[in-house]
């Protein structure tokens, strides 16, 4: 294990030496208030290096969700920072954040989100058309996608004639349109079955080879947790360990 110990007794999860940085935070806090506060992220120092494929593991309520949430920008930290390729997201106003998410970071989620009115090859070319790509490069792109995860005769399907496993990887192909600059994946395959499961990470595992995607996850997933290159646990809001393999 790759254990670096602060004098407040936490983990600092850091990158190899020399390693670009796509993802950095900086003591980071996150309180939900209530009854009794409770202290979703508490002091989480973390680097994540371009070409990683990281997997953030723990027991429900550890802060996975809120953390990866802060990273991409969908939620707000309460004190601390975030810098992703390079740029605070701390005190960016609301407008140009959305802007920057749009352009520098991909999402999947549990539920897929997709657009059921749209098709399969108009769900991946959601994100390009926000850009105002080009309509040529949208269904160039689009169709590149397709055929990368498996899919390329299914475009013209609605999400409704899709399997879980089909949308979901929909759902990765409109994440990697923009060419982000890495992916965050919240519990990717929750809906999926074995199979599914499987196919899934061997096209996310591919593409992180092939295209040096890097891939950020927040998982329960035995499986997932089997397949990734470092798992970082989360506890109490604070990460306790940092395994790289």
């Amino acid at each position: 294990m790759d254990l670096n110990t602060e004098t407040n007794s936490q983990i600092s999860a850091s990158a190899p030496t020399g390693s670009e940085l796509v993802v950095q935070t900086i003591d980071l806090h996150k309180i939900y208030q209530g009854v009794e506060p409770v202290h979703a992220v508490n002091g989480v120092n973390l680097e994540i290096a371009a070409g990683e494929f990281t997997a953030i593991v723990g027991p429900s309520g550890s802060g996975k969700t809120t953390l990866l949430n802060i990273i991409g920008g969908l939620d707000r930290q309460d004190s601390g920072d975030v810098i992703v390729a390079g740029a605070s997201l701390a005190n960016l106003p609301e407008s140009v954040l959305t802007d920057f998410r749009l352009n520098n970071i991909g999402f999947v989620f549990q539920a897929y989100n997709l657009i059921p009115v749209l098709t399969a090859q108009e769900n991946i070319e959601f994100t390009m058309l926000l850009q105002k790509r080009p309509k040529e490069e949208r269904e160039a792109r689009s169709t590149e996608l397709l055929n990368a995860v498996g899919i390329g005769g299914l475009g013209d399907k609605r999400p409704s004639q899709l399997s879980g496993g089909q949308q979901q990887r929909v759902a990765v192909a409109r994440a990697l349109a923009p060419k982000p600059t890495f992916i965050l994946a919240d519990e990717p395959t929750a809906n999926l079955d074995s199979h599914s499961t499987a196919t899934l990470l061997d096209i996310m595992l591919e593409l992180n080879k092939k295209e040096g995607m890097t891939f950020i996850f927040s998982t329960h997933d035995q499986r997932v947790i089997d397949r990734a290159r470092r798992v970082i646990t989360l506890e109490d809001g604070q990460i306790v360990s940092d395994e790289r393999r």
